[in-house]
């Protein structure tokens, strides 16, 4: 039987491939609005919540586009990512569905544990019909300080109610592996779009390619 009785999922990246489309989007945005913007400019604040990043967004632009460009800039980047979950674009990491069905076998109890806002969240889960999946749900909205801050990892272990040694953390992310430690959870990382430092793999239990290795990792 598996050690562990509980799994806190985080979301965008992890579950859902969506940095990507996060990207297009804001890029695509950027390039019509003449603002000076790339790839490692996105990846450089990948975890972090909107509000963190919008207010990067105007330190880094607000002195040469205006705040009333920028806040244009923001708005329809969000709504551009916002269209695109809506019409199906984001689409579930590989061995997703494995997993959870591993996971209700199993009696495993699953939750979500997310810096974005809990209407995206919803969208996502309820465009690809997997939101009874998760006993709770956890957004930005539900702490004061987003990850790399443990608040919302303490937050869904205590819904859990589970010794800690029996909770495990799946994240894809430099700040969500970060929260996870501080919250004293182990965690495994699945990367995305960024391979781990060697400060990341050092606070990680474990490093699996794809949510398809979950499971056995589980029966270890």
């Amino acid at each position: 039987m598996p050690t562990y009785q509980g799994i806190i999922f985080d979301l965008d990246g992890l579950l859902f491939d969506t940095e990507r489309l996060y990207y297009q989007a804001t890029q695509e945005v950027a390039d019509v609005m003449g603002i000076p913007y790339d790839e490692a400019t996105y990846h450089g604040y990948i975890g972090i919540s909107d509000d963190e990043l919008w207010r990067i967004y105007h330190d880094l632009y607000d002195t040469d586009f205006g705040q009333e460009k920028v806040d244009q800039f923001i708005t329809r980047s969000f709504n551009r990512g916002i269209e695109m979950f809506e019409n199906g674009e984001a689409h579930l990491k590989e061995g997703a569905l494995e997993l959870l069905t591993y996971l209700n076998k199993k009696r495993i109890s699953k939750v979500i544990a997310s810096s974005n806002q809990r209407r995206i969240i919803d969208i996502l889960l309820n465009k690809v019909g997997i939101r009874e999946e998760f006993e709770a749900i956890f957004s930005f909205e539900d702490v004061k300080r987003a990850k790399p801050d443990p608040e919302i990892f303490q937050l869904a272990h205590q819904f859990l109610s589970l010794p800690k040694k029996q909770v495990l953390v799946l994240e894809d992310s430099q700040n969500g592996v970060l929260a996870a430690h501080r919250a004293k959870l182990d965690v495994v990382m699945v990367p995305d779009l960024i391979e781990p430092t060697p400060a990341t793999k050092a606070k990680t239990t474990h490093i699996l390619p794809s949510l398809l290795e979950v499971p056995a990792f589980l029966e270890m």
